[in-house]
């Protein structure tokens, strides 16, 4: 896949709290860190108006991002994001470095496509239940897809859509299934209508009540 996401960054020398905090209020920078590979962990900083409008693209969150760290050019993934808990701040972003002939692995969304005309709602009425919107994959960094689709639109009342059914992108595989079946968990549902699992509740009878008209009727 392409590299569309190109940001410039600034060698951070000043640490510790206090100095974050004037980062971002004063020089309207963002604190962050590079890591990975063989090269020592690298702090930086990044201009938090360049940095938030790569954020609003959801592609950046799954691509391969090249960093020039003055002059110095970097690939690296995005790891971890750091954002206020009450205020719409970026406090601190961790990347990843990149080779282009290992594998790596991350998160990549699930993007669930026919779900309007999904047959377990449009003729049974059932209800959508999203179990993952993400999912942990491992690929070369030119296999990395901009996200995962999966076709919904044959799935019935009751049925439920694993890891497995997934159909991956060529050269991608799925972490958790890479450790067993045990980890091929749930990703989509649908659900009963909520007055037809209603109605099949009040419709069963325990074994004690059948056990009591049994005796009743002897």
């Amino acid at each position: 896949m392409s590299n569309d996401f190109k940001l410039n960054a600034k060698v951070r020398n000043d640490m510790g709290k206090g100095a974050s905090r004037r980062l971002r209020r004063l020089d309207n920078q963002v604190p962050a860190i590079i890591y990975g590979g063989k090269e020592a962990p690298q702090n930086i900083s990044l201009a938090q108006n360049e940095f938030e409008h790569a954020l609003a693209n959801e592609a950046f969150y799954s691509h391969i991002i090249t960093l020039d760290v003055e002059g110095k050019s970097e690939d690296v993934i995005l790891k971890d994001l750091q954002r206020h808990p009450a205020k719409p701040i970026v406090l601190h972003a961790d990347f990843m470095r990149v080779s282009k002939t290992k594998k790596l692995q991350t998160k990549v969304p699930l993007h669930f496509i026919n779900e309007e005309n999904c047959a377990g709602v449009k003729l049974g009425g059932g209800i959508i239940s999203h179990n993952m919107t993400e999912l942990d994959i491992s690929c070369l960094p030119g296999n990395l897809p901009e996200y995962i689709e999966v076709d919904v639109a044959n799935i019935e009342v009751g049925q439920i859509l694993h890891i497995s059914d997934i159909v991956m992108p060529k050269g991608v595989e799925s972490v958790g299934l890479s450790h067993g079946e045990e980890h091929d968990l749930p990703i989509f549902t649908i659900n009963k209508p909520k007055a037809v699992a209603e109605e099949t509740e009040e419709g069963e009878e325990s074994p004690a009540a059948e056990g009591e008209e049994e005796n009743g009727g002897e």
